[in-house]
């Protein structure tokens, strides 16, 4: 099971990089049927994980007379919770990915209208900015936080 779905996000490893052709155009039809099953999948896994986890927690849920034990049970699907809170996002920005690819809007931008990049949406299909407005929007995270 996924310890961090945000990290290892990308199990769709087995689905192999897409290889534009000399010329071709981006983000056309193959190059989105291709991010469509990308994400499609990957939703599937995360799904799968939250089905298992229902059950795993229905399967173990043991009243321990132990309070170690107890509480050691309690932090495990503490844990577990939070994982899944995080893959519920997750599916949640796959959902909007897909929406973006039926209007034909996947793969650009949502700051500045430029080309995300073939290859930072085959590590991040869920991207929705390029790589340099991600720079400056994470350098505005670190001043508001400081």
């Amino acid at each position: 099971m996924n310890c961090n779905p945000m990290i290892d996000e990308f199990q769709h490893r087995q689905l192999p990089p897409y290889l534009p052709k000399k010329g071709e155009e981006y983000m056309n039809n193959k190059q989105q049927a291709h991010f469509r099953k990308i994400l499609q999948t990957l939703k599937e896994e995360l799904l799968g994980d939250v089905e298992r986890t229902v059950h795993t927690m229905q399967d173990e849920a043991t009243v321990f007379a132990d309070p170690n034990d107890r509480a050691s049970q309690e932090s495990d699907i503490a844990l577990e919770l939070r994982n899944r809170d995080r893959e519920r996002k997750l599916i949640k920005k796959i959902d909007e990915a897909l929406d973006r690819i039926d209007n034909g809007e996947y793969g650009y931008c949502n700051s500045c209208g430029v080309e995300i990049g073939l290859k930072r949406l085959e590590a991040r299909p869920t991207a929705t900015l390029c790589i340099d407005c991600k720079t400056l929007d994470e350098l505005r995270e670190k001043q508001v936080a400081k």
